[in-house]
């Protein structure tokens, strides 16, 4: 019975095997049969004259408009940065202005207060002296 199962695999794995030859040469023929269609025309014209003069004005130019564009991009942003530390530094002036502004008022404010404090003490001095009197 091993030998029938065995038997019986092998005609089944040799049919499948000659399925896949089967398939395989089709396949082979057909892709034969597109490359025969296809055909390559190679032209090369090596009688024209280089004018190694001209190519390099023109290289020569390219590189001086990328120098010219980049200059240009570069001057623009320094401007710009330029223009933003001028705005900050004039925000930065006006701050202090302000900062001073404030600080002379304190300054005032604080002599006001201690001419007040020095004139209660001298009330207080007199209301002693005055106590003391009475006592």
């Amino acid at each position: 019975m091993n030998k029938v199962e065995l038997e019986a695999k092998v005609d089944a794995l040799q049919d499948e095997i000659n399925f896949l030859r089967a398939v395989y040469e089709a396949e082979l023929r057909e892709l034969q049969s597109q490359i025969k269609d296809t055909s390559v025309v190679v032209e090369m014209d090596n009688s024209r004259n280089l004018d190694m003069d001209a190519i390099v004005a023109e290289v020569r130019a390219q590189y001086e408009d990328i120098a010219n564009r980049s200059r240009a991009e570069a001057e623009s942003w320094y401007k710009q940065k330029f223009e933003e530390m001028q705005s900050s530094a004039g925000q930065y002036g006006e701050d202090l202005r302000s900062t001073k502004t404030e600080i002379a008022e304190l300054t005032r404010m604080i002599a006001r207060l201690q001419n007040e404090i020095d004139a209660v003490k001298g009330q207080r001095a007199n209301l002693e002296a005055q106590i003391a009197e009475a006592e």
